[in-house]
Order: C-alpha cells, then sequence, then structure tokens
C-alpha cells in the first residue's frame, strides 16, 4: 500500500511542478515570475493585508515574502501603507493591476494547456478531490 501512496505523493508533486515551471516560464515573459505574481494575485483578493496575512495565503515565510514585497514596491507595483498601530497595509499599484490582468491571461492560456489532457468532468472532480483533501487543513 505504501507504494501506491508514494506514487499518488509523486505524481502530485510531479504535476504540480511542471505547472509551475510552465507558469514560470510564461510570465518571464511579461517581465514577473510566479512568486511574484501570485503575491499580487493575494494582494488584489485582499487589499490592506499585512505582510504576514499574505505571506500565509502565499505559502512562503515571512522574511521570503518581505523580500519579495521588498522587490514589488521598487518595482513599483505594490504600496505599503501604515495601517493600524504598526500594522503596514498593503495594496496593488495602478501599475501593479496591469501586471496582474496580463498575468491572468497567461495563467490561463498555461493551465488550459497543463490540464489539457483532462475533460472537463474529469477536471471538475479532480479539483473536489483536492479541495477535499485540503479542506480545514491549511494552517
Amino acid at each position: 500500500m505504501h507504494g501506491e501512496l508514494q506514487e499518488l505523493g509523486r505524481a502530485v508533486k510531479q504535476a504540480q511542478y511542471r505547472q509551475h515551471r510552465a507558469l514560470d516560464s510564461a510570465l518571464s515573459a511579461i517581465g514577473t515570475t510566479l512568486a511574484q505574481w501570485d503575491a499580487l494575485r493575494a494582494i488584489s483578493r485582499s487589499p490592506g493585508s499585512s505582510a504576514r496575512e499574505l505571506a500565509a495565503a502565499t505559502f512562503q515565510t515571512g522574511q521570503a515574502f518581505g523580500t519579495l514585497i521588498g522587490r514589488l514596491a521598487a518595482q513599483g507595483l505594490v504600496e505599503r501603507r501604515p495601517g493600524h498601530g504598526r500594522r503596514i497595509e498593503h495594496h496593488l499599484t495602478p501599475l501593479g493591476e496591469q501586471v496582474l490582468a496580463v498575468g491572468h491571461k497567461v495563467a490561463d492560456e498555461v493551465l488550459a494547456d497543463c490540464f489539457s489532457a483532462l475533460p472537463d468532468a474529469d477536471r471538475a472532480t479532480l479539483l473536489d478531490l483536492l479541495q477535499r483533501l485540503t479542506a480545514n487543513r491549511d494552517t
């Protein structure tokens, strides 16, 4: 049994690795990276979030996200504003919104290709299965 479970784990990891490589390569053509685009996406979903909240949303450490957000701010894609107390809030700039929008188009094309071997019903089933695996387990 452990062989089958290890094979399943490896297959999930391999699919994720291929998807990330394809996304990173395609996003580099528009001048961004997967990590940067994912951070822009997280900020867009939750404007005003703290770096700690955004790090968790993007599966990064606080230190790694801090470095990333510094680069995004230096590129004029993100604005950091004082919040309540010592909180620093993060917002997209108009340029950040543009990069995010172009990134969405790129990601849609890449992901359509990544999942093209699966019919719509299989993709829906896969999504349902993965959501069931991760429901209430994210920390």
